[in-house]
């Protein structure tokens, strides 16, 4: 059967030049990373996109949640907000819709230019009616369906096993199962008695997602959900059922990624990240944050950021925007675009210092244009220069900056080096 993996394992790279360029890198060096299960490829023949690389050697992605809720179910906003993602740089955007016609909102969400995922146990759940009677037969029904409306990759939590239940019971948290995927499936287990389908079933799962060349996300059902359990068993022994799953995974030829912790502290991050890429044989690794404090609600997109910065640093390779009404409420179009900016920044971060080399020049012609006073330079190279323009002119139009006006330390090192001379 056809897939990217097995392309890249046999030596055909025809389907790699337009995304290897785009990367800085050469078809050879993405197939290899490919092949070796270090990167994948987001590239679904049902939907005209330019392809998505995500792992070593390439820049690191930022990928934008959306989706309808129960209690505030408005699609015309939630394309809107995909738009303003897209707009603002986002790489990938996942439909968490749960509210409404689910179907008919995905079907908008995929006529969108970039990747689309889904969490498939969200609608399964809706449509079984509650989680204690969702059966496997039907979550498996809505993940072969989703696929054949052109996902490209699904958040599935085949993690989330009866053993890594039982680390609850024996190293209980404060915050217990904060993902939602993760708490259904807990859910699930604990009523029944009986293992996560995606778990004992997941050859048959692996069957489905080669056939369609859905890229498969390993969701991080036991992450941490506050800051005082970010050293708690469960996501641990997690990441030690991840990392086989992972295994099994590549060897049969379906392209995965793992996600990763949520809420922990700033000096546990890199340890973490470079953990999780051991044990799963240095697969692409995504992350929501990680937060790196519990107490700034309002403004978790900045704690979301500070911690997607250094995990980027440390080898992470898709961050999941954390909006500004994370934890609080349903995001609007404005926390969105300064979600995903903030996001985008916390990449480039991480590519300043995985990819050195091939940042450099930008950050020299920067440092070259501000030297020079060359606003219009300046805001070419920013990352979001609309936002640069606006702030240096909302005081009027002036050569300096209006903080340093006729003080400005660079006119005034260059006018005494010029008498000098």
């Amino acid at each position: 059967m056809h897939s990217i993996l097995r392309d890249c394992r046999n030596g055909d790279l025809s389907g790699l030049v337009e995304a290897a360029k785009a990367e800085g890198m050469t078809p050879e060096a993405l197939a290899g990373n490919i092949a070796a299960g270090r990167t994948i490829l987001l590239k679904n023949a049902r939907r005209p996109y330019t392809p998505c690389v995500i792992g070593e050697g390439a820049r690191v992605k930022v990928n934008v949640n959306i989706g309808t809720s129960g209690q505030r179910c408005d699609p015309t906003m939630e394309i809107e907000k995909a738009n303003a993602a897209i707009a603002n740089g986002a790489d990938a955007i996942m439909d968490l819709s749960t509210g409404g016609d689910l179907a008919a909102m995905r079907k908008e969400i995929l006529k969108l230019p970039i990747p689309v995922g889904t969490v498939p146990v969200y609608e399964a759940v809706r449509r079984a009616g509650n989680v204690i009677d969702l059966s496997a037969d039907l979550l498996f029904k809505v993940i072969r369906e989703q696929a054949e409306q052109g996902v490209d990759f699904m958040t599935l939590h085949c993690g989330v096993n009866l053993e890594v239940v039982e680390t609850l019971r024996l190293d209980p948290r404060v915050m217990g199962v904060v993902s939602r995927g993760g708490s259904f499936h807990t859910a699930m287990m604990l009523a029944s008695g009986e293992e996560n389908p995606l778990y004992a079933e997941y050859e048959y799962l692996l069957e489905i997602l080669d056939e369609y060349e859905i890229a498969l996300s390993l969701g991080d059902g036991m992450r941490p959900g506050a800051y005082v359990d970010s050293t708690r068993l469960a996501k641990s022994q997690e990441y030690l059922t991840l990392g086989k799953l992972a295994r099994v995974a590549h060897a049969k030829g379906v392209q995965r990624m793992i996600e990763g912790p949520g809420h922990m502290d700033y000096n546990e991050i890199s340890y973490n990240v470079k953990m999780i890429k051991e044990i799963t044989g240095f697969a692409p690794l995504y992350l929501l944050g990680p937060l790196v404090t519990d107490i700034a609600p309002g403004y978790d997109h900045i704690t979301g950021a500070i911690g997607g910065a250094a995990a980027a640093a440390a080898g992470a390779d898709f961050l999941c925007m954390v909006s500004p009404s994370e934890h609080l409420a349903l995001p609007d179009t404005r926390d969105i675009i300064e979600g995903t900016r903030v996001a985008k920044v916390a990449a480039h971060v991480g590519d300043l210092t995985r990819r050195r080399e091939a940042e450099l020049p930008r950050q020299a012609a920067m440092a070259e244009a501000r030297r020079t006073l060359d606003w219009e330079g300046q805001y070419a190279l920013s990352l979001f220069g609309d936002h640069a323009r606006a702030v240096h002119d909302r005081d009027g139009a002036c050569e300096t900056c209006s903080m340093c006006g006729d003080l400005c330390a660079i006119k005034i090192v260059e006018k005494a080096l010029e008498k000098k001379i």
